[in-house]
């Protein structure tokens, strides 16, 4: 089992930058897919970006440029720096962790932490 825990949201302005952290309890942290996920009202949950076990990362093309995700395996905790942040960004983001192994699927979820970029 695997518990995220989410921080670092909140309300900035258009232009302005953020960094959200998630902090997993587990001594296998290293061997998860780490991501952030948003959902925006009346929208379905997308994926913001992902990071490997082997420090390899994905970004969704909205944010590319952008946002810059990380991982610190000593500390069990993966962030998500957002700059350049616009209103369209404006979501609750989630965190993320997922292994596959020996024929099982371990997905696991944060709470959330809310996102608000201000006109």
């Amino acid at each position: 089992q695997v518990q995220l825990v989410e921080s670092g949201g909140g309300l900035v302005q258009s232009g302005g930058s953020l960094r959200l952290s998630c902090a997993a309890s587990g001594n296998i942290f290293s061997l998860y897919t780490m991501g952030w996920y948003r959902q925006a009202p009346g929208k379905q949950r997308e994926v913001v970006a992902r990071i490997f076990g082997d420090g390899a990362t994905t970004y969704a093309g909205s944010v590319k440029g952008r946002f810059t995700i990380s991982r610190d395996n000593a500390k069990n905790t993966v962030y998500l720096q957002m700059g350049s942040l616009k209103p369209e960004d404006t979501a609750v983001y989630y965190c993320n962790a997922w292994r596959f192994n020996s024929g099982i699927a371990y997905d696991y979820w944060g709470q959330g932490t809310q996102v608000t970029v201000s006109s």
